[in-house]
């Protein structure tokens, strides 16, 4: 993947008004909507269920990016990809049987993510890397949005990058938390690929210039 890809995370979006911020994102130079579905137990925090994804997808116009913080993802894998979900990301923590959970995924027809936690070092996706489309580094810690960026997310970016390229992997490498116009260019440097931005984003008087800058920044 050449061009660095923006994906405007929903969790930061005014519920009041959902299918403003979506028509909002279509219209913007953003690439993917990044979902959050969070249960209470994996993370402190409840978020999107299925009706509101369900509602959701009939107006978004991009790839529907979503990330499951919840325990036993792999109820659900056929569920969400019936809501039209294009990349199901699920949390290394909260899968005992990984590689059985990313063949299930793509048998669905879905990308298959692995999202790392901030404590879960990169080598414990030394097995699986060639069955994983995509690694979501978390540069927080998952559950609430407008958290303050973890600075060891650069070295996780940089170790993962060799990882693939030592493995000959094709996996795209996505960042979450506290991504700004102030990090984005080097966090792209690093190796990232897609950079989820949610506050920055939603909080913006100007979220389609926003979108645009953040995309030109990581893209220079």
């Amino acid at each position: 993947m050449s061009s660095k890809l923006i994906a405007p995370s929903l969790l930061a979006a005014d519920f009041g008004n959902l299918q403003r911020d979506i028509e909002m994102v279509n219209q913007s130079d953003a690439d993917w909507f990044h979902i959050d579905i969070m249960d209470g137990v994996f993370v402190p925090n409840i978020s999107f269920g299925m009706p509101v994804l369900s509602a959701m997808t009939k107006h978004t116009k991009k790839t529907i990016d979503v990330h499951l913080m919840i325990i036993d993802p792999d109820r659900y894998i056929k569920t969400f990809a019936d809501l039209g979900s294009d990349i199901l990301t699920v949390h290394y923590e909260a899968c005992t049987h990984l590689h059985r959970t990313l063949q299930a995924i793509k048998t669905e027809g879905m990308k298959a993510g692995v999202a790392l936690n901030p404590h879960t070092n990169i080598n414990v996706l030394e097995d699986t890397i060639n069955d994983i489309d995509l690694v979501l580094i978390m540069s927080v810690n998952p559950g609430f949005g407008g958290q303050s960026f973890i600075e060891n997310t650069y070295n996780k970016i940089k170790q993962l990058k060799e990882l693939i390229m030592k493995k000959g992997a094709s996996t795209v490498i996505e960042i979450d938390g506290g991504v700004s116009s102030l990090n984005a260019k080097k966090l792209a440097d690093a190796g990232a690929d897609v950079l989820v931005a949610g506050s920055f984003v939603f909080k913006s008087t100007q979220p389609i210039e926003t979108i645009k800058n953040l995309k030109e920044i990581a893209n220079s």
